[in-house]
């Protein structure tokens, strides 16, 4: 965004954003100087030379994924997904993705935006078919001997349901006969309840199938760190941005995550090897158990008999994260590449793509293809960043350095729209060596707000720092601006000329991103800049579902990281909470400014030192932490039983914090 008087005519929708930055900068003495440079609706010189650059060194007139893309379409998607009469989801939101790319997108991004816009349901094959388009992930449909087989039920009840229904509706109305997560997340599971409520799997003894270690997988990331996550999802996913050319435009693995209602169903079929065998519903399917790779425990699988191959999230059309940016473990570049190899030669005989996103490919010598350069791709990322350590680099000295060689980067699903090359290398660092770069200087360097406040002191005071942020901007140097700045508005939260001029150096940068995610955050980044952190965090209610199938022990790792250490430092309470409807017993207490937890047998109650006893129902001790109720209202009830001290059970959990899950990012 630019401040600045513009030569050119302007969005309507951009003007306005204008007027908002506006009205900040006039509250404070100074303005800012033109940048040179000619502008088209907000990209500048610099950021159009990129560019022409890109459209010089990819094929763009290459338009076989075009082809493939609508190939078998069956039936576009109705506009809306509705909750309770409101819209969630909008198909039409995206209507603005269609001809040449704007000077405000990475052109090689909006051809991924494009490919990612074909909203409705296909056929991959006779038997298969898939629903794309109305979620991160795709909803695949195999036609078993008695119904629909469904593989990865979206994200949300709301989207999951109505995918289901558009495919009922124009192939034919079909119970579901079983299901099928291939990994861990939330965009793979969390529609469940959308094909099938708890009762029904439960009366028809319909297989639900899984990677080994599935739930424990699917629900620590929701409740450890899971607030945490959500808010750099935010950035990640661009919650806050508007759908249009200088906003949201896509992920670049999908569409983008639909927030509705989520769920979980436990699986009764688990997937524990490589070459483990089932037959579901009439379709045999071999799997390939993969695990360490995309997700902590994944599966591919492969139908003989329409000689299909399922890569899951294994493969994927862009070059995916061996790190997140919305936060979570590096991921093992060389297992995953190994991986890969391993499904092309067991698959070898596959004619059929089809995968958790994107649209399928066909052709086995394409698909071997496909597999052979992936697989390249992490291992080449993997041992040229190895290399690089091994010859005393650093993470960023790497990720400045390293470069894919033309065979692998010059083919489009190799591209980083949900990656990238640069942080994946970093990965790799992190992966093997930690946050730890080796320079004593970055031992124990100061926070942010302290050395901020020293570097523009050191730099010559506020308007100096200003000022070359501003030569910065002016000379195309978008990164070194935002470092500059950086600085100036953790020294100065309260300089709306920093921060204006920060935001519009992240706005160039989002602009000439090919990554989805590094657009997206760097545009949530200038958004917040100017209209500040969001008020409210993530409804951790939408987790509901999620939470009552989540095991008891892992809400007792969530309350110890939410331990106030001066609270819990003289406390002596010890407590016993009873779940009657699982007969299960845990014994909490506090020692050292720690809380731990451990499982009582029965035979073994007697011999407890315990203070007060707490009786409560698993799902109505998962509504007192999301806030659908608290202790105090069901203590007149018969719901909740308190043998003991009640001001010792209430002194007790006064020790808890409430995380906001709204903290600020781009300042401090």
């Amino acid at each position: 965004m630019n401040l600045r008087e513009k030569k050119r005519p302007m969005n309507p929708r951009y003007i306005k954003s204008l007027k908002l930055l506006a009205m900040a900068i006039v509250l404070t003495a100074g303005a800012c100087s033109e940048p040179s440079g000619n502008r088209q609706e907000g990209a500048e010189k610099y950021t159009q030379d990129l560019h022409s650059k890109v459209y010089r060194e990819l094929s763009f007139e290459d338009d076989q994924d075009f082809q493939d893309s609508r190939r078998g379409l069956i039936a576009r998607a109705d506009p809306n997904v509705l909750r309770d009469d409101k819209s969630i989801w909008n198909t039409q939101d995206f209507s603005f993705v269609a001809g040449d790319a704007p000077a405000t997108v990475n052109p090689s991004l909006w051809r991924q935006a494009k490919l990612n816009n074909q909203a409705g349901i296909y056929e991959v094959t006779p038997g298969i078919y898939q629903v794309r388009g109305f979620d991160l992930a795709n909803m695949t449909l195999i036609k078993g001997e008695k119904g629909w087989i469904v593989v990865d039920p979206l994200t949300t009840v709301e989207s999951s349901r109505l995918a289901l229904s558009l495919a009922n509706q124009h192939l034919g109305q079909r119970p579901v006969t079983a299901v099928i997560f291939t990994h861990p997340h939330i965009d793979h599971f969390g529609g469940a309840f959308g094909i099938l409520t708890p009762e029904q799997v439960a009366k028809n003894n319909i297989p639900v199938i899984a990677p080994k270690g599935f739930m424990e997988a699917a629900t620590s990331e929701n409740v450890i760190v899971g607030l945490a996550m959500g808010r750099r999802a935010g950035y990640m996913y661009g919650s806050n941005l508007e759908r249009n050319a200088e906003g949201y435009i896509g992920s670049g693995l999908g569409k983008g995550p639909v927030m509705g209602t989520f769920s979980i169903l436990p699986p009764s079929i688990s997937i524990s090897e490589t070459g483990q065998q089932l037959t579901v519903d009439g379709v045999e399917m071999i799997f390939q158990y993969t695990t360490e790779t995309e997700a902590p425990v994944e599966f591919t699988f492969y139908i003989p008999g329409l000689k299909a191959f399922c890569g899951a999230e294994l493969v994927s059309r862009n070059m995916h994260n061996l790190y997140t940016l919305r936060g979570a473990k590096a991921r093992d570049a060389l297992k995953w590449s190994h991986d890969i190899n391993e499904a092309k030669e067991l698959f070898a005989d596959a004619e059929v793509y089809f995968g958790s996103h994107h649209w399928p490919m066909w052709g086995k010598q394409k698909i071997q293809e496909f597999l052979t350069k992936q697989r390249d791709m992490y291992k080449y990322i993997h041992d040229q960043t190895v290399r690089l350590i091994n010859n005393g680099l650093t993470a960023k000295e790497i990720a400045e350095q390293i470069a894919l060689p033309d065979s692998l980067a010059n083919y489009w699903p190799n591209r980083g729209y949900y990656g990238s090359l640069k942080h994946n290398a970093k990965a790799v660092y992190q992966y093997y060596m930690g946050w730890y770069d080796a320079n004593p200087a970055h031992l124990d360097p100061l926070p942010p707000e302290q050395s901020a406040e020293k570097y523009v002191e050191a730099m010559g005071g506020k308007a100096s720092v200003l000022q070359l942020g501003r030569d910065a901007y002016d000379k195309g140097e978008y990164r070194w601006a935002a470092e500059l700045l950086n600085h100036l508005v953790f020294a100065d939260p309260d300089n709306q000329n920093a921060k204006a001029l920060l935001a519009e150096a992240y706005t160039q940068l989002g602009y000439q991103a090919e990554s989805g995610p590094w657009r997206n955050v760097y545009l949530s980044a200038a958004h917040e800049l100017v209209n500040g952190a969001p008020e409210k965090s993530i409804d951790i209610k939408l987790m509901e579902r999620v939470l009552k199938n989540t095991d008891v022990e892992k809400f007792f790792t969530s309350m110890a990281v939410r331990v106030i250490p001066e609270k819990s430092e003289d406390n002596a309470t010890r407590v016993l909470v009873y779940f009657p409807d699982i007969d299960q017993r845990y014994l909490l207490w506090f020692e050292n400014s720690v809380m731990h937890h451990k499982f009582i047998d029965v035979p073994k109650i007697a011999e407890q030192d315990v203070d007060v006893t707490l009786t409560i129902t698993r799902d109505l001790f998962v509504d007192v932490l999301i806030e659908n109720t608290t202790i105090m209202d069901l203590v007149s009830t018969d719901d909740l039983t308190v043998d003991g001290s009640l001001v010792d059970l209430i002194q007790f959990l006064l020790v808890f914090e409430k995380p906001a899950g709204n903290f600020n990012i781009v300042t401090p």
